[in-house]
Formats: C-alpha cells, structure tokens, sequence
C-alpha cells in the first residue's frame, strides 16, 4: 500500500524503501517500457530558411549601398587614421587570437580586459581605468585635442566588447568587436597625438564587459558612462556588411505563483496547484501569439514546478523574456503578458508574484542614417559595399544592450561580415568563423571604419547636426531604468 493512515493525514507519502525485493523488477519493468516507447526526433524542416535565403540573396543583388552627403573629415585625416590602424594590425590580430583561444563569461573578462587596457598604453601612453563607472571589467580611456571644451567641442565615444558565451565561447565574435573598438581609439588618439589636424573633440574609448545575457552597458550607464557624449559607435560580426538590422528590445520577467500543497489522491480537495497556474500562463502565451505583431517574441520555460506527481504543487516558477521591436510596443507587450500570469492565478485560485528586469531592460537599437552613412563610405574604401538598412530579413533578429545606449545619444551599430551568409550567430558555425583570417581582416576593416565615422562626426558640423535631428525625430533620449516605470 502506497501511504499509511498517518501519512494520508499529514499529507506526505512514505518515500519507498531500496530495499524492497521488488524495487529490482520495478527496475527492470521501467528500462524495458522506456526501451519500447523511445523514438528519433523528426528532422526539422528548412523550407522556411531556405525561402528566405532565395529572398535575401535577390535582395543582396538588387542593393546599393547608401550614400552620404556630407564631407565628413578632411580626406588628409581619413588616410592618416588608416595608416595608424594599419601600424596596429599585429596587435588588433593579436587581440582577436587572444581572446577566442581564452574567452571569459560576463563579467568575469579580467584577462580580456587587461589585454586591452595594456594595449592602448602601450600604443598611445595614454592610462586606462579599468573598473570604470562601477563595473570591475569595465575600461575608460580619453583623448582630447588641445584647448577641448565641452560648451564647444563634441565628443564621441568608441565601443569595445569581450564577453563570450557558455560553452561555446566567442561564438558572437566579440573578440573581433573587442579589437575594432581598440584599434580605432589606438588610430585616433595617434592623429590626436600628431597634431597635424585642424579638427577639435574628444574621443572616449569603453570598454564594456557583460552583453551576453546581461545587461552591462545599462550598469555602467548608473555609473555616468553615457554623460557629456554627442555620440557612440561600434560595430558587430555578421554573415553580411550591412549597415543597420533590426534589434529588438528585451526585458526579463520571473513569475512565482503561490497555492497549497495537498495530497494528491486522498485530499486533492485541499490543494491550490501552483503547477496548475503556470501551465495555464504557458498555455495563455502560446495563445496570445495569434495576436502578437510579428516583431513581437516571448519564449517562458518552468525552472521550478514541483517535486513528487503525488503532492500537489505548492510554489511554481516561470522564467520569460519578453521582446519587441519598438520601445513602445515592448510597454504594450509587457502589459498583455502580465495580465495572462495573473489571470492564471485568478483561474487557480492561487497567488503570484512578478519580479521584471532582475537584468536590467535592453530597448532596441536606434539607427542612426547619417552616421551610417559614413561608415558606408569607409567601409566601401576597403572594399566591402555595404548593404542598406532592410536588406537582411528582421525576423532573424535578437537583441543587445547597445540598444540603451542609442536611446541615449545618436549612435550606430553596423554589422561587418567574417562569416557567410549561413552561419548564425551563437552558434559553435560562428564561434569557428571568430578565429578565422576573415575575422581578422574583418576587425582592421571595422577599426578603420569606427576612427573614420568618429572623426567625421568630429569635423563635420552639418553632419554632426543631421545625427542629432534624426535622433530627435526617432524620439529623442530615453531613460531605460526608468522607462517602464
């Protein structure tokens, strides 16, 4: 008999004994049900992957890479700044080898960090704060030119990222951002240093730890990263050079719903499922996809969701990131979902507790035309054209944290090529792709074109002045700690 008087009274059942001389044909009996019932997974199909490579490559085709109208630096200062990076190119190679062959989990990048801390040193003179703006792996370094005043003068800053991934390492390439970011600050701090130019401005280079799966840019922004920038460029490693692609916003959610534990055969009658109540929200999510804008995402799993089938669950726990393309419509997203977790309560008859954004929120990136348009030109130099912004198909789209910072000031976040159209980010394809003679001519071709669309910015003021206007018109600058309040 499976529970006692005692044990039917108090609600638990007995745990069975090892013991017991049937416990090995119970054994025996389960491996040879489990044997009969397993079966291969059916293949996923490609169709819809193949149809919209058909689709992406007629497009690639037809595209001209955007062009731009303004002047942007003198062309003296544009050929000077790629000689410089050229002079760095052992390093910037250098630094993509390193840091693939030893890649570091967010927030733990102290090698990565210290590699390019010394690096720009090294090269420039010029002293790096490592644990800057609050964050132990995170890097500052600023040039300015003679006589630099703030009221006056407009300052641009340079992005590098080093974090990798779990288990497969470098597989979003950012070894290769870690060395364009460097290598252009390297580059434009040397065309500081010369003092052959007549252009005026500041330029910041950060390094900035924890963008996979966290939100390290939205900490640093605590710690005064963003304050007294005009703008901020990168770049990322791509199957494609294109100039803007979608990424959308996310925020992470935790649900924990509440009920009662019971016996489940011989008091049901006393319990609130809790398992119950997230079934119901899974099943609730699935549902309102019909609904949802097709740049909308939300993908839940159960962490937690009971321990034995004969106790009815007492504290269940789902985990959701919740994604949309367009600050606002994240907002709307946000709203419809949580009214499924407490609707599933309410069916239940049990308790539920929301925790958003234990990581802070990353909103989605902001493009920027005219300064990606003189990217384009840069890039078009070193033999790369560069697709327009929608070339690629957004619904293969994820998210970033750069996101929150192009809601701050204009910025770009162009994507530069080491890998063929085929191989997809954060995968063990791409990861191999990072370490490759293409990622490297990729991150001294993503340095030149980072010191060349800074300095333009710098030097141009109808430039510099369309950025901000498109900036404005996109809706000007948003707090992301605050803007789902």
């Amino acid at each position: 008999m499976a529970c006692d008087k005692a044990c039917l009274v108090l609600g638990v059942e007995i745990q069975p004994v090892d013991s017991l001389p049937a416990k090995s044909f119970y054994s025996a009996y389960s491996r040879s049900r489990v044997s009969q019932m397993q079966q291969e997974t059916p293949p996923i199909s490609t169709a819809f992957l193949d149809e919209l490579e058909r689709q992406t490559r007629a497009t690639v085709a037809a595209a001209e890479p955007p062009e731009s109208p303004f002047d942007g630096a003198p062309q003296a200062d544009l050929d000077r700044l790629t000689e410089l990076v050229e002079e760095s190119r052992e390093d910037l190679v250098g630094v993509v080898r390193k840091l693939h062959v030893d890649p570091e989990l967010a927030y733990e990048e102290h090698r990565s960090a210290a590699l390019l801390a010394e690096l720009v040193t090294e090269r420039t003179g010029i002293p790096v704060e490592v644990g800057a703006h609050g964050v132990e792996t995170a890097l500052r370094a600023e040039v300015a030119t003679p006589g630099f005043d703030p009221e006056r003068h407009r300052t641009v800053a340079v992005l590098s990222e080093y974090d990798a991934l779990p288990g497969i390492g470098h597989a979003c390439g950012h070894n290769v951002i870690a060395a364009t970011g460097v290598g252009a600050f390297v580059a434009l701090a040397g065309l500081v240093a010369d003092g052959s130019s007549g252009v005026e401005g500041r330029v910041v280079f950060l390094g900035t730890p924890a963008e996979e799966g966290h939100t390290g840019k939205e900490v640093m922004a605590a710690g005064g990263a963003w304050e007294g920038l005009d703008a901020a460029v990168m770049t990322h490693p791509f199957g494609y050079d294109v100039v803007d692609t979608l990424f959308i916003g996310r925020r992470l959610l935790r649900a924990t719903w509440t009920g009662h534990p019971a016996h489940a055969s011989a008091q049901p009658f006393q319990g609130r499922n809790a398992l119950d109540a997230a079934a119901l929200a899974y099943q609730g999510i699935g549902l309102l996809r019909q609904q949802m804008p097709p740049s909308d995402r939300v993908h839940a799993v159960i962490t937690e969701g009971g321990t034995r089938p004969s106790i009815i669950t007492g504290s269940a726990t789902m985990q959701l990131y919740v994604r949309s393309a367009y600050p606002e419509t994240l907002v709307d997203l946000s709203g419809r979902v949580e009214r499924i977790l407490h609707g599933a309560a309410m069916m239940t008859d049990t308790a539920v507790e929301l925790e958003w954004d234990h990581y802070p929120p990353s909103l989605p990136v902001r493009g920027n035309a005219a300064l990606g348009g003189r990217w384009v030109r840069s890039l078009g130099e070193r033999g790369r054209p560069v697709l327009p912004a929608g070339t690629v198909p957004d619904v293969l789209a994820g998210s970033t944290d750069f996101g929150n910072v192009s809601v701050r000031v204009p910025g770009i976040h162009p994507m530069i090529a080491i890998a063929g159209p085929d191989a997809a980010l954060h995968t063990e394809e791409f990861a191999a792709a990072a370490a490759t003679e293409a990622a490297e001519k990729a991150a001294v071709d993503g340095a030149v074109g980072l010191a060349h669309t800074a300095w333009d910015f710098l030097a141009d003021d109808e430039l510099a002045r369309a950025a901000r206007e498109e900036f404005e018109a996109a809706g000007g600058a948003l707090d992301p700690a605050t803007y789902f309040d």
